[in-house]
């Protein structure tokens, strides 16, 4: 293979493992793979070369990679794994993708289970895909029972790589977690796509065209998952537990009236910086 795009692209070099220290060689192969990359469209060119060059093992491995990239796939699927909240998140090709902003669900999540000192707080991820946010929970805490669920059978596999101290099921929202759970959850974290049905259209292709549908699609207003939830987050949680779920900022009030109308008592999260909306409903400790 003489380039990754177009015969006016030069090859890499013929070494048999790349990087090759900071010879002049490596320098132009770097220098290729930037240009590769900004000529496919990608805004962060130069950071994701460093992070591709990093993983490859030899030119080859390189070259593949890069042709993915390049080709629309997310960098994510690419390198075999994302980063959140400090975190190396395994991430398989059709598992959807963790998001920086869903940081804000996981920080929250954790200082929420972090007031439970008496004994492991129980938390349940609905919808957990790859199970980053289950993950940045059991790496934070000291001691936690986790369970977690996806309805996708790659997102499970996946999330069982990432929760090695969790149960993790396939089935979908609550029909494959523990009935042995009702009643003594204190905190339900649900992920749930939240996406109008008519404006994923709209989304980056490298979500529409790699990463499962069903993990994006929220029905007519976005809402129909999260509507299924909070329907019976009531019965799961614990006197005092919380469900929090994940949401675009115009959509948050919709979802507060839902949680009250639903015996929880809601209220909204944001982080500007991330540019991310939580709703928290928890229900009545007595």
């Amino acid at each position: 293979m003489s380039s990754f795009l177009s015969p006016a692209v030069p090859s890499l070099p013929t070494d048999s493992t790349f990087p090759v220290g900071l010879s002049s060689t490596a320098a132009d192969a770097v220098s290729l793979v930037v240009s590769t990359l900004r000529a496919a469209g990608c805004v962060f060119a130069e950071e994701e070369a460093q992070l591709l060059i990093s993983e490859a093992r030899t030119r080859n491995d390189l070259i593949a990679m890069v042709r993915q990239r390049a080709d629309g796939h997310p960098l994510e699927h690419v390198l075999g794994w994302a980063q959140f909240c400090g975190l190396r998140i395994a991430v398989d090709p059709g598992v959807f993708v963790p998001r920086l902003r869903t940081e804000l669900l996981a920080r929250q999540a954790t200082a929420l289970a972090a007031r439970i000192t008496d004994r492991p707080p129980i938390v349940v991820d609905l919808c957990c895909g790859s199970g980053a946010v289950a993950a940045a929970l059991a790496a934070a805490l000291d001691s936690i029972e986790l369970y977690a669920a996806d309805i996708e059978p790659a997102a499970v596999r996946c999330a069982r790589r990432n929760l090695a101290s969790a149960r993790v099921y396939q089935g979908d929202l609550y029909e494959p977690i523990p009935r042995a759970l009702v009643g003594r959850i204190d905190v339900l974290i649900a992920n749930a796509p939240y996406v109008p049905t008519e404006a994923i259209g709209l989304l980056p292709a490298e979500a529409r065209l790699h990463e499962p549908w069903v993990a994006l699609d929220g029905g007519t207003d976005g809402l129909d998952v999260l509507r299924r939830v909070i329907a019976e987050a009531c019965q799961w949680l614990a006197p005092g537990g919380s469900l929090l779920v994940e949401s675009s900022d115009r959509q948050a009030p919709m979802i507060v009236e839902t949680c009250n109308r639903s015996g929880l008592i809601a209220r909204v999260a944001k982080c500007t910086e991330l540019a991310a909306t939580v709703v928290i409903g928890s229900k009545p400790a007595d």
